[in-house]
């Protein structure tokens, strides 16, 4: 027998991000614009467009912006396994990427290189940078499972199903409605990351959050670099440096939990439904299983629900980083690197699922209305209690109905049968009353008023 290979420590490149444990994220968009590659682009455009914007207030010259840009446009020509294995020195990447980014603009450029900011600066920019493109990414899947959600909603209009409560059987619904009320969770989650993502701002202060060092290099309104610095990288300008200040991250955190949590509910919903003794709806292509060739697992659904389950805990991390101490914290920071990428990652990739699903979900009318009767027609005890106790009285309406649901299970009968029986009943019309296809309420109408929103 052959033992397994031994990993090679002279590997040119890190395999952090190859997804193996990850099928919920690997391969969607939100996986290449997270990994260590995108997050190296992100670094070097921010150092890029912090001296282009000096540049343009007189504060370096334009040259320094060129070649500095130059080089930063190349992040194939920085070893990002070096930059990672360096960082444990001062912390974080930035100090490294600095010393490697300042040595390929060499003389006499060299030294505009990150000129007045700190390491926070730089690496908070990069990530509301990669938020960015993740997001832009992002509401495109969020767009697609609205229109397949909306298509089905109209749809399913009046196809008739149980609506369930504490896991029973409750009263009539229809499954449009269902569908409606998932498309407007995407539509809350849509509006949530559209509005996020246009307030993410870029980061500069300085060393302490004072701008004193691009006073110290010649800038006389050092407030106005800001602002300019963020028109370079198409991000909000921040009122002021952030670096405690961690709404952004809180922000973000909150948006992307809700997100996935907003694409779990449909997930656990077709999880629940699509169970072999419920039938009501099957995902357009299930997976199978390494030891039972019959199984068609509902594998979208599954993966959407795993990420709706880790979203909150990553959140509550960037959460508790909003307690972060001084001008600029130990370990607060440091905390929220990578939850905040998982975060990303997870919810992109819910969202690439959440479409696929939502495009290919089969919906089996035949086994709702069959789902209908399971209990005998007690489904629509609500509406005979209604409607009997004019005919009887309050009283002898409920103690009747009481008496027939123990009879219509112990006989193994219909309630509307046993309803036909009773003698004070006899002239009435039941076939309405009795029939749940005919007790959906407004839940048509709810879904065509829901099917208004854009």
């Amino acid at each position: 027998m052959t033992s397994p290979a031994a990993p090679d420590p002279a590997g040119s490149e890190p395999d952090a991000d190859t997804g193996l444990l990850a099928p919920g994220w690997t391969g969607s968009p939100a996986a290449s614009a997270t990994g260590d590659r995108a997050y190296l682009r992100a670094l070097l455009d921010a150092e890029a467009a912090l001296t282009r914007a000096q540049a343009a207030l007189g504060l370096a010259p334009a040259e320094a912006a060129d070649a500095v840009g130059a080089v930063a446009a190349d992040p194939a020509a920085f070893d990002a396994r070096s930059l990672a294995e360096r960082a444990r020195d001062g912390g974080n990447p930035v100090i490294p990427l600095v010393a490697d980014l300042t040595k390929a603009v060499g003389e006499p450029y060299g030294p505009y290189v990150h000129r007045g900011a700190t390491s926070q600066d730089i690496l908070d920019t990069a990530t509301m940078l990669v938020a960015a493109r993740t997001l832009d990414l992002l509401l495109p899947d969020l767009a697609r499972t609205e229109r397949a959600l909306a298509r089905l909603a109209a749809e399913h209009r009046d196809t008739p199903m149980p609506g369930r409560t504490l896991t029973q059987h409750a009263v009539p619904t229809v499954f449009g409605l269902k569908a409606a009320g998932w498309r407007a969770l995407v539509l809350d989650a849509r509006d949530r990351i559209t509005a996020v993502r246009d307030a993410l701002p870029a980061q500069l202060g300085g060393a302490a959050g004072t701008l004193a060092a691009f006073e110290a290099y010649g800038a006389t309104d050092p407030t106005a670099l800001p602002a300019a610095y963020a028109g370079e990288l198409g991000l909000r300008a921040p009122v002021l440096p952030w670096h405690t200040l961690r709404t952004p991250i809180a922000d973000l955190a909150g948006t992307l939990a809700f997100t996935a949590g907003a694409l779990g509910k449909i997930a656990v919903d077709v999880l629940t439904l699509s169970r072999t003794e419920t039938g009501e709806v099957a995902e357009g292509g299930g997976g199978g299983s390494s030891a039972m060739p019959h199984k068609a697992n509902p594998v979208r659904s599954t993966l959407i629900a795993a990420a709706a389950r880790r979203a909150p805990q990553l959140a509550a991390t960037l959460y508790g980083s909003l307690a972060a101490e001084d001008e600029r914290p130990a370990g607060a920071w440091h905390a929220e690197w990578e939850p905040l990428r998982d975060l990303l990652r997870l919810t992109g990739g819910a969202a690439r699922d959440a479409a696929e699903l939502a495009e290919g979900l089969r919906v089996r009318p035949d086994a709702m209305r069959a789902h209908l009767g399971l209990t005998h027609g007690l489904i629509v005890s609500e509406r005979l209690s209604a409607e009997l106790a004019p005919v009887l009285g309050r009283a002898r309406a409920r103690e009747l109905l009481t008496e027939l649901a123990a009879r219509a299970y112990a006989e193994d009968r219909n309630l509307g049968e046993l309803l036909a029986e009773v003698p004070e009943l006899r002239g009435l019309d039941l076939a309405g009353p009795t029939d749940p296809a005919r007790y959906t309420g407004a839940a048509a109408t709810l879904t065509d008023r829901a099917l208004e929103r854009r």
